[in-house]
Parts: C-alpha cells; sequence; structure tokens
C-alpha cells in the first residue's frame, strides 16, 4: 500500500510522485479497504457499545442498571441477544462509510506530508494531524450515524422509533437538519483528539516494529502484530477522549425543547454532570468500552490491512 514508504528508514528511497490516476487508484482502494475495516469493527464491537451507551445515559436519579454485568444481564433477559445489536444497521452502513472516510484521509495526508518530507518519515506531530484531519473529515458522518444509534440503542419500549429510517425521518420532520445534527460539536472535538491518538499510535507502533525487524513493507508484518497495534490504538483513542463521549452520549439522548431538554450545550452538560454525579458521572459505561477498544479495533485494522494486501 502507498502508506509502506513513509515508515520506512531513511536510508531506503524516496517516495516517488504519485501520478493523479495513481492517486485516484489509491484512493478507492483506500475506501474499500477502510469499509471493510468499518464492518469488521462494528460487528465486533456493537454490543459493547450498546451497553456503554445504556450505562452512560441513564438517569443516576433512577438508575436502571447497578453496572456492567447488570446491564448485560438485565439487556439480554429482557430483548434476548438482538438487544444488544439494537440499531446495528446505521452504523453498519454508516461506520463503514466513516471508516472508509478515515482511512482515504488519513492515507492521502500521510502521503502529502511524505511529498513534503522528500520521503523521509513523518514527524509525530505529523502522524497525529494525519489522524485528527480524518477524524474532522469523519465526523461529517459520525454525527448523525452516532445520533441515531445512541437514540434506538437507549430505546427499551416498543414506543418510540421502529428502526434508524423512521427515527431520521421524525427527527428531521420536527427539528430539520439540526436535529440530526444533535451533539455535532462535542462530536467533532472527540473525533480530532480521537483520531489523532489513533493513528499516531499505529502507525508509530508499526514504524518501530519495521525498523527493529528491517521489515521493507507492511505486508511482512504478521496478522498477530496488526491485530496488537490495533488494539493498542483503541486503548489510546478511548483513553483520551472518554469523558468527551460520555458528553456526546447525554447530549444525542437528549431532548430537542422544553422541558424535556436538560442540556443547552455541551459545557451545559459538562458543569451539570459534575454537580449532580461528580467526575465518576465522565467515566460511566469506561468497562465495556475499554473491553471493546482491544477486539473491535484489531478487527478495524486487521480488515483494513488484509483488504489492502489483497488489492495491491
Amino acid at each position: 500500500m502507498a502508506s509502506t514508504e513513509i515508515v520506512q528508514q531513511p536510508a531506503l528511497a524516496p517516495l516517488q510522485e504519485v501520478s493523479e490516476s495513481a492517486g485516484l487508484s489509491q484512493a478507492l482502494k483506500d475506501c474499500a479497504a477502510g469499509t471493510f475495516g468499518g464492518i469488521m469493527q462494528v460487528l465486533v464491537g456493537q454490543p459493547f457499545d450498546t451497553v456503554k451507551v445504556r450505562l452512560q445515559t441513564q438517569s443516576m436519579a433512577n438508575p436502571v442498571y447497578s453496572g456492567t454485568m447488570d446491564c448485560v444481564r438485565k439487556t439480554y433477559q429482557r430483548e434476548g441477544f438482538g438487544g444488544f445489536y439494537k440499531g446495528t444497521a446505521t452504523p453498519l452502513v454508516g461506520i463503514g462509510a466513516c471508516v472508509s472516510i478515515q482511512f482515504v484521509v488519513v492515507e492521502s495526508m500521510k502521503r502529502h506530508f511524505s511529498e513534503k518530507n522528500r520521503g523521509d518519515p513523518l514527524t509525530n506531530a505529523q502522524m497525529y494531524m494525519a489522524g485528527a484531519a480524518s477524524g474532522v473529515a469523519n465526523s461529517v458522518v459520525s454525527g448523525p450515524v452516532e445520533h441515531i444509534r445512541t437514540r434506538l440503542q437507549v430505546q427499551t419500549a416498543g414506543n418510540g422509533f421502529s428502526g434508524p429510517i423512521d427515527a431520521i425521518r421524525q427527527i428531521y420532520r420536527s427539528h430539520g437538519l439540526a436535529g440530526i445534527y444533535k451533539g455535532q460539536g462535542i462530536t467533532m472535538a472527540r473525533e480530532f483528539q480521537g483520531y489523532g491518538a489513533y493513528f499516531f499510535a499505529y502507525e508509530w507502533l508499526v514504524r518501530n516494529s519495521m525498523e527493529r525487524n528491517n521489515l521493507k513493507s507492511r505486508a511482512d508484518l504478521p496478522t498477530w502484530e496488526v491485530m496488537l497495534y490495533g488494539a493498542g490504538a483503541g486503548y489510546a483513542m478511548w483513553g483520551t477522549i472518554y469523558p468527551m463521549d460520555a458528553v456526546k452520549s447525554k447530549l444525542q439522548t437528549d431532548g430537542f425543547s422544553g422541558s424535556a431538554k436538560k442540556y443547552s450545550s455541551a459545557l451545559d452538560c459538562v458543569r451539570k454532570t459534575l454537580a449532580t454525579e461528580g467526575a465518576a458521572g465522565f467515566f460511566r459505561g469506561i468497562g465495556p468500552c475499554l473491553l471493546r477498544a482491544a477486539p473491535s479495533n484489531a478487527a478495524t485494522f486487521m480488515g483494513f490491512e488484509f483488504a489492502m494486501r489483497l488489492l495491491s
């Protein structure tokens, strides 16, 4: 894949200039491989995410769940195994698109920085900014996708939305595009930091492994290393953004107006959460999130790297 050159040792030949046609071809490969990685991420991580969101958003005045395992037990008893996959249709399509956007942008930024560096390896700051740029681009899609998914995940009664399309239709009819993009500001901030840390950690681990083992191609990395570094990237992301994610979940399940609306902004949500729940309020549900981080992100990078090897 095109990003091989940026992680090679300085003694190797510099990256050659990429033609317009080659650039388009590579972008299509990045997109296809990213989509496959995104599908793998959703299938592996959705049950963990459902438990995380339910714990994040439950009322502490009258909590439904006492902890992670209680949430798992009650969800299974009341809704069966399918309860853990509520709202999966939206992320299966949307997160597939999100991850493809992430990889297209990050690979493009890596090639841009590599050309600017005349083939020398990317600096740590450049790796971080490549990931952060991918997060901002991704947020255009991930914001509404996660909004719809989150509302469906916390819905336990049968009198809400019948599915993602119904949710989109009802929210748009009543609140317009702004309703679909509820919580977008905090989502964008989360994606900037999260994916900056995510791709920086992964590329740093890959580069160090290649230099340590004198590898000339990412394809030479064994699958177990790809999965291990993907898991490490997941922890780097969630370890730095979880409080922002908690605020995002609270905003995206909040009412739209009147007495049903608890928070006027992300800052107001932070202030009220701190006042009523203390610092712990920003870390509810972190257990299933950290349990999910390793397998889902290992699957993401395994899927991406595997698809790229097939396409290259």
